[in-house]
């Protein structure tokens, strides 16, 4: 059900739950393999209709980025068990004061400045609304300050936008729009991702902020970069992780392995005796570094352990084990 925020904008309810497709309960394993297992399917470079699978893509990355976080999960769930009931949501102290009408301040709001709405962040209101930078807050506080007698400069405001690791690692051009809430007109800016570019890092777009007073120039709009969360990689600074399941035999006897990395697959040959937790280091194949190299993929060996086994198979275990004297 929309509900409508201080200034008058629909806000939509997002169920993350359902989104994932976990129950209410679910651990944080549950979760994180639902995430995954979702984000495999609908990922862009894999699904047929990409730009539905974008959409759904960017989606499931919201869902998780509230719900694989215990302090995000905890607000969530807060506001869900609330929202639909009468006299609506009452939030607790730390996300702002009630409002007269019954509305309330929402977490990102500026303290009674315009807002804006926007589109094409990857990110919607809801999230913006009560787990991003804010739908129109003010990136260094209000009030502005004096260029000339009379003259006050508009704040600055900050939202979120969410950047894939490939769009990382390419660059690309992405089209966002905003709305005022003073405004039904809805602008289009075209904004280049920079190539490198890394998390908490903001997109500058000069006088796109809040307009100034008297004369004064209108502040500028920044977009804070949070990078998407991907199901074949961790980050460490520049360098990719993958974590690689390997059965027993593979482990002891070696093998070779096709693992992904975010330009296609790579060879990589595992050596005999591979210990669990043991790194291999795939050269560059990460994403751009500040000085123009680029860091590198780690591949993680993760031994499986075979949780049933048939009598035969326990037979031979039970000869290895005999063989080493156990």
């Amino acid at each position: 059900m929309p509900r409508k925020d201080c200034c008058g904008m629909s806000v939509q309810f997002r169920d993350y739950y359902e989104t994932l497709g976990v129950s209410k309960t679910a651990t944080e394993d549950e979760i994180k393999s639902a995430f995954r297992k979702l984000a495999r399917k609908h990922h862009p470079d894999v699904a047929k209709d990409k730009k539905a699978a974008e959409e759904k893509f960017k989606q499931i990355n919201e869902a998780y980025e509230v719900l694989s976080d215990p302090e995000k999960r905890r607000k969530y769930d807060e506001l869900g068990a609330n929202w639909n009931q009468p006299g609506g949501f009452q939030p607790p102290p730390e996300w702002g004061g009630a409002r007269p009408g019954g509305g309330f301040e929402w977490a990102g709001g500026n303290g009674g400045g315009v807002e804006f709405e926007f589109g094409g962040t990857g990110f919607s209101d809801f999230f913006e609304a009560f787990f991003g930078g804010g739908r129109g807050r003010s990136a260094f506080g209000g009030g502005g300050f004096t260029q000339r007698a009379g003259a006050q400069r508009g704040s600055d405001v900050e939202a979120d936008i969410m950047v894939t690791l490939e769009e990382a690692l390419h660059g690309s051009t992405r089209q966002v729009s905003l709305r005022r809430s003073d405004s039904s007109k809805v602008e289009t800016y075209q904004v280049k991702i920079p190539r490198g570019v890394h998390e908490g890092q903001r997109i500058r777009l000069a006088g796109q902020g809040e307009a100034g007073a008297r004369g004064g120039k209108s502040g500028d709009l920044f977009l804070r970069v949070r990078l998407a969360r991907h199901p074949d990689f961790s980050l460490e600074g520049s360098d990719l992780v993958h974590e690689v399941r390997l059965e027993p035999w593979q482990a002891v006897l070696g093998d070779e392995l096709h693992v992904p990395t975010l330009e296609g697959t790579a060879r990589l040959k595992v050596p005999a005796g591979t210990q669990g937790g043991q790194r291999f280091r795939l050269r560059e194949r990460g994403l751009p570094n500040a000085n123009g190299t680029r860091g590198d993929l780690y591949v993680v060996a993760q031994i499986q352990v075979p949780k049933k086994l048939t009598e035969s198979e326990r037979e031979i275990w039970q000869q290895l084990a005999r063989l080493h004297g156990g």
